[in-house]
């Protein structure tokens, strides 16, 4: 007589309250599904909605097992929390306490954007933000901070608009067009996000103001529909979407195996930086430092060192490295081996290419001498920064 077939065991009955209308939350839905894909199956639902709208109304009869859920109104945070489910929440608006939250490392954020507009040269800064976001909020703190320790000026612009009160797109364009032209000229700003950027570009061209020559804009998520479509083409700092997805699924996981986990913050790092027209400019009023600098940021990955740079600019060593180190703060060979660990973190983070190939791209003909100053930057080797970034 044959054995009988076991019963399959039940699949988790997952919700996810997460809107598909952005390129921030389709990624983190992406980072959800490759952890779904590696461990066990889930039997999910995601409901179609906005950004905020209210949950569905089959939430309060629904017997599942888990949630994750982008909580930005009290609706949805009333609505998770008498569900009495496990839960973990995707936004950093934090209207549920009590729970675990994967979200933007907003400090990150702002080092690397303040970074890219320092290294190109900009002695003042400003920041164009939307308060009623905490993440705004959180990314402004941060952004003054690191300008202020740079001691450069630093110049904020704030939207008036609330959850409450909204303001009217013509309103708040006034205001910005009246800000763009009252900054010091040139100005390197940072905007919240992609959306506070396009806006940016656009007060900057009704003003009259040239882009990135005497306003340079840098956004964040990199929203490669918004920053294509803006005129001209938005720099924008990348968040690891893939990477919150796939830790909010993981949380939720070991919560629904019965482990309890509290209201902690997992806070995710940017990828880097995605360099577009928008920031395509070096505000150095030195043309051999300019020249030098052009040079390194063509040519650093193909393995030019400070010598061939002295053979295409006519100042000693110690001339370069003096004017070099005044106007950006680093040397020469500093902002060479910048470069080349940027390129090997771009790599890693988006490629499953070996070592050695990263090496030969990244301007390096050892591997072992790649990993060593990569170490030494970073502080980890490049296969931890890599598993680190993909999960």
């Amino acid at each position: 007589m044959p054995m009988p077939t076991p019963p399959m065991p039940a699949l988790p009955n997952v919700v996810l309250l997460i809107e598909t209308s952005n390129e921030y939350c389709r990624g983190l839905l992406q980072g959800i599904t490759a952890y779904v894909r590696e461990h066990r199956p889930w039997s999910i639902y995601l409901p179609e909605q906005g950004r905020g709208a209210a949950p569905p109304g089959w939430l309060r009869r629904w017997s599942g097992d888990g949630i994750i859920a982008r909580i930005e109104s009290t609706q949805i945070a009333r609505a998770v929390a008498a569900s009495r489910l496990p839960a973990v929440d995707v936004s950093a608006a934090r209207l549920l306490p009590g729970i675990p939250w994967v979200e933007t490392d907003d400090e990150a954020f702002s080092r690397a954007a303040v970074d890219h507009l320092l290294q190109r040269g900009f002695r003042h800064l400003g920041f164009c933000g939307e308060p009623r976001f905490n993440w705004s909020k959180w990314r402004r703190e941060h952004f003054e901070r690191m300008v202020e320790q740079a001691g450069a000026g630093c110049y904020v612009y704030e939207s008036t608009a609330t959850a409450e009160k909204p303001v009217s797109y013509q309103r708040e364009h006034q205001r910005l067009v009246a800000w763009v032209r009252k900054l010091p000229k040139p100005i390197g700003v940072m905007a919240c996000y992609d959306i506070k950027g396009q806006q940016l570009l656009d007060a900057c061209r009704d003003a009259g103001i040239a882009v990135p020559e005497e306003v340079a804009v840098i956004g964040v998520d990199n929203d490669e529909l918004l920053c294509n479509l803006a005129f001209p083409p938005l720099s924008s700092v990348i968040p690891n979407k893939h990477r919150t997805g796939y830790q909010a699924a993981g949380l939720l996981a070991r919560m629904m195996a019965g482990e309890k986990i509290g209201e902690e913050a997992h806070r995710v790092p940017p990828v880097g930086i995605a360099t577009r027209q928008s920031t395509d400019i070096l505000a150095i009023d030195d043309p051999e430092v300019a020249v030098a600098v052009r040079l390194i940021r063509a040519r650093a990955c193909e393995g030019i060192n400070v010598a061939g740079l002295l053979r295409e600019v006519p100042l000693t060593r110690r001339e370069l490295e003096t004017r070099f180190r005044r106007l950006l703060g680093c040397t020469p060979h500093e902002e060479i081996v910048r470069v080349r660990i940027d390129r090997v973190k771009q790599l890693l983070a988006e490629t499953d290419l070996t070592m050695v190939k990263i090496a030969l791209r990244a301007g390096y003909t050892h591997v072992e001498y790649m990993s060593a100053a990569f170490k030494k930057r970073v502080g980890l080797s490049p296969h931890q920064y890599r598993r680190t970034v993909q999960s």
